[in-house]
Protein backbone atom coordinates (compact mmCIF):
# COMPACT_ATOMS: atom_id res chain seq x y z
CA UNK A 1 0.00 0.00 0.00
CA UNK A 2 1.23 3.48 -0.80
CA UNK A 3 0.19 7.08 -0.40
CA UNK A 4 0.70 10.14 -2.58
CA UNK A 5 1.77 13.28 -0.78
CA UNK A 6 3.90 16.40 -1.13
CA UNK A 7 7.62 15.82 -1.04
CA UNK A 8 9.37 16.83 2.17
CA UNK A 9 12.60 18.84 2.19
CA UNK A 10 14.45 16.01 3.94
CA UNK A 11 13.71 13.61 1.06
CA UNK A 12 16.08 15.15 -1.47
CA UNK A 13 18.71 12.41 -1.10
CA UNK A 14 16.14 9.60 -1.45
CA UNK A 15 14.56 11.33 -4.46
CA UNK A 16 17.90 11.78 -6.22
CA UNK A 17 18.80 8.12 -5.57
CA UNK A 18 15.45 7.02 -7.02
CA UNK A 19 16.02 9.21 -10.11
CA UNK A 20 19.50 7.73 -10.58
CA UNK A 21 18.07 4.20 -10.42
CA UNK A 22 15.31 5.06 -12.89
CA UNK A 23 17.25 7.18 -15.41
CA UNK A 24 20.95 6.57 -14.83
CA UNK A 25 23.83 8.92 -14.15
CA UNK A 26 23.57 10.92 -17.40
CA UNK A 27 20.06 12.21 -16.65
CA UNK A 28 21.42 15.70 -15.88
CA UNK A 29 22.59 16.14 -19.48
CA UNK A 30 19.08 16.20 -20.96
CA UNK A 31 17.61 19.48 -22.20
CA UNK A 32 14.67 19.33 -19.79
CA UNK A 33 17.06 18.74 -16.86
CA UNK A 34 19.05 21.80 -17.83
CA UNK A 35 15.83 23.87 -17.88
CA UNK A 36 15.17 22.82 -14.29
CA UNK A 37 18.74 23.27 -13.04
CA UNK A 38 19.11 25.71 -10.18
CA UNK A 39 15.37 26.28 -9.82
CA UNK A 40 12.73 25.28 -7.31
CA UNK A 41 9.68 23.29 -8.42
CA UNK A 42 6.37 25.11 -8.71
CA UNK A 43 4.74 25.70 -5.35
CA UNK A 44 3.00 22.56 -4.08
CA UNK A 45 3.87 20.53 -7.17
CA UNK A 46 6.67 18.31 -5.92
CA UNK A 47 4.98 15.00 -5.15
CA UNK A 48 5.97 11.50 -4.11
CA UNK A 49 4.41 8.08 -3.71
CA UNK A 50 5.57 6.48 -0.49
CA UNK A 51 5.26 2.91 0.73
CA UNK A 52 3.12 3.26 3.86
CA UNK A 53 4.71 0.37 5.75
CA UNK A 54 8.39 1.13 5.10
CA UNK A 55 8.36 4.85 4.32
CA UNK A 56 10.41 4.14 1.17
CA UNK A 57 9.90 6.45 -1.83
CA UNK A 58 8.36 4.51 -4.70
CA UNK A 59 7.87 7.35 -7.19
CA UNK A 60 8.40 11.05 -7.68
CA UNK A 61 7.14 13.82 -9.96
CA UNK A 62 7.86 17.53 -9.99
CA UNK A 63 6.48 20.39 -12.07
CA UNK A 64 8.36 23.61 -12.85
CA UNK A 65 7.22 27.04 -13.99
CA UNK A 66 8.18 28.06 -17.52
CA UNK A 67 7.45 30.81 -20.03
CA UNK A 68 6.41 29.75 -23.51
CA UNK A 69 7.79 31.99 -26.22
CA UNK A 70 5.44 34.64 -27.46
CA UNK A 71 1.70 34.17 -27.42
CA UNK A 72 -0.89 35.60 -29.79
CA UNK A 73 -0.68 38.95 -28.01
CA UNK A 74 3.13 38.99 -28.12
CA UNK A 75 3.60 38.12 -24.47
CA UNK A 76 5.14 34.94 -23.13
CA UNK A 77 2.59 32.71 -21.53
CA UNK A 78 3.07 30.63 -18.39
CA UNK A 79 3.12 26.83 -18.36
CA UNK A 80 4.45 24.00 -16.26
CA UNK A 81 7.21 21.60 -17.29
CA UNK A 82 6.57 18.14 -15.90
CA UNK A 83 9.51 16.01 -15.01
CA UNK A 84 10.93 13.88 -14.15
CA UNK A 85 8.24 11.33 -13.40
CA UNK A 86 10.04 8.29 -12.07
CA UNK A 87 8.99 5.03 -10.47
CA UNK A 88 11.48 2.86 -8.63
CA UNK A 89 12.29 -0.05 -10.98
CA UNK A 90 11.21 -2.53 -8.26
CA UNK A 91 7.77 -0.88 -8.02
CA UNK A 92 7.01 -0.53 -11.74
CA UNK A 93 3.95 -2.15 -13.29
CA UNK A 94 1.65 -1.43 -10.34
CA UNK A 95 0.06 1.76 -11.72
CA UNK A 96 1.87 4.02 -9.28
CA UNK A 97 3.27 6.28 -11.99
CA UNK A 98 -0.13 6.70 -13.67
CA UNK A 99 -1.82 7.52 -10.39
CA UNK A 100 0.92 10.00 -9.45
CA UNK A 101 0.66 11.57 -12.91
CA UNK A 102 -3.12 12.03 -12.65
CA UNK A 103 -2.77 13.42 -9.14
CA UNK A 104 -0.13 15.94 -10.24
CA UNK A 105 -2.25 17.16 -13.17
CA UNK A 106 -5.30 17.54 -10.92
CA UNK A 107 -3.22 19.44 -8.35
CA UNK A 108 -1.83 21.74 -11.08
CA UNK A 109 -5.37 22.45 -12.31
CA UNK A 110 -6.56 23.20 -8.76
CA UNK A 111 -3.70 25.69 -8.43
CA UNK A 112 -4.91 27.53 -11.55
CA UNK A 113 -2.27 26.45 -14.06
CA UNK A 114 -3.36 26.34 -17.71
CA UNK A 115 -1.00 23.90 -19.39
CA UNK A 116 1.74 21.35 -18.90
CA UNK A 117 4.56 20.46 -21.28
CA UNK A 118 7.02 17.59 -21.07
CA UNK A 119 9.61 15.54 -22.89
CA UNK A 120 8.74 11.87 -22.66
CA UNK A 121 7.51 8.68 -24.23
CA UNK A 122 4.50 9.57 -26.42
CA UNK A 123 3.01 6.10 -26.03
CA UNK A 124 2.97 6.48 -22.24
CA UNK A 125 1.80 10.08 -21.99
CA UNK A 126 -0.96 9.87 -24.65
CA UNK A 127 -3.24 8.18 -22.09
CA UNK A 128 -3.19 11.40 -20.06
CA UNK A 129 -4.00 13.58 -23.09
CA UNK A 130 -0.52 14.83 -24.02
CA UNK A 131 0.00 15.62 -27.71
CA UNK A 132 2.98 16.82 -29.75
CA UNK A 133 0.74 18.97 -31.98
CA UNK A 134 0.01 21.29 -29.03
CA UNK A 135 3.67 22.35 -28.83
CA UNK A 136 4.52 22.19 -32.54
CA UNK A 137 5.43 25.90 -32.67
CA UNK A 138 7.50 25.84 -29.47
CA UNK A 139 11.21 25.05 -29.15
CA UNK A 140 13.37 23.89 -26.29
CA UNK A 141 16.85 25.37 -25.77
CA UNK A 142 18.66 22.17 -26.66
CA UNK A 143 18.30 18.90 -28.49
CA UNK A 144 15.13 16.87 -28.12
CA UNK A 145 13.27 14.37 -30.30
CA UNK A 146 10.31 16.30 -31.72
CA UNK A 147 7.86 13.44 -31.14
CA UNK A 148 8.79 13.33 -27.43
CA UNK A 149 8.03 17.03 -26.83
CA UNK A 150 4.34 17.21 -25.89
CA UNK A 151 1.75 19.41 -24.27
CA UNK A 152 -1.50 19.11 -22.33
CA UNK A 153 -4.10 21.80 -21.74
CA UNK A 154 -5.54 21.96 -18.24
CA UNK A 155 -7.62 24.89 -19.51
CA UNK A 156 -8.90 24.44 -23.09
CA UNK A 157 -6.99 26.68 -25.50
CA UNK A 158 -4.15 27.42 -23.06
CA UNK A 159 -1.53 26.41 -25.64
CA UNK A 160 -3.30 27.84 -28.67
CA UNK A 161 -0.95 30.18 -30.52
CA UNK A 162 2.01 29.47 -28.24
CA UNK A 163 5.20 29.86 -30.26
CA UNK A 164 8.87 30.46 -29.62
CA UNK A 165 11.40 29.34 -27.06
CA UNK A 166 10.57 27.70 -23.74
CA UNK A 167 12.50 29.19 -20.84
CA UNK A 168 12.49 28.71 -17.06
CA UNK A 169 10.84 31.30 -14.82
CA UNK A 170 10.62 29.56 -11.47
CA UNK A 171 12.26 30.70 -8.28
CA UNK A 172 15.96 30.07 -7.99
CA UNK A 173 17.05 27.42 -5.50
CA UNK A 174 19.12 28.74 -2.61
CA UNK A 175 22.83 28.09 -2.98
CA UNK A 176 24.20 26.21 -0.02
CA UNK A 177 28.01 26.16 0.13
CA UNK A 178 29.47 22.73 0.66
CA UNK A 179 31.82 22.02 3.54
CA UNK A 180 34.61 21.62 1.01
CA UNK A 181 34.22 25.20 -0.24
CA UNK A 182 36.04 27.84 1.77
CA UNK A 183 33.92 30.61 3.24
CA UNK A 184 34.32 34.01 1.63
CA UNK A 185 35.82 36.64 3.87
CA UNK A 186 33.94 39.90 3.90
CA UNK A 187 36.02 43.03 3.62
CA UNK A 188 34.89 45.63 6.03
Amino acid sequence: MYQIRREGAAEAVAREALLDRAFGPNRHLKTSARLRAGRLPADGLSLVAEDVASGRLLATVRLWTMALGNGIDGDARPALLLGPLAVDPQAQGRGIGARLMRFSLAEAACRGHGSVILVGDPEYYARFGFEARLVADLALPGPVETRRFQGFELIPGALQGAAGLVRPTGAMAPVVPSRAEPALALAG
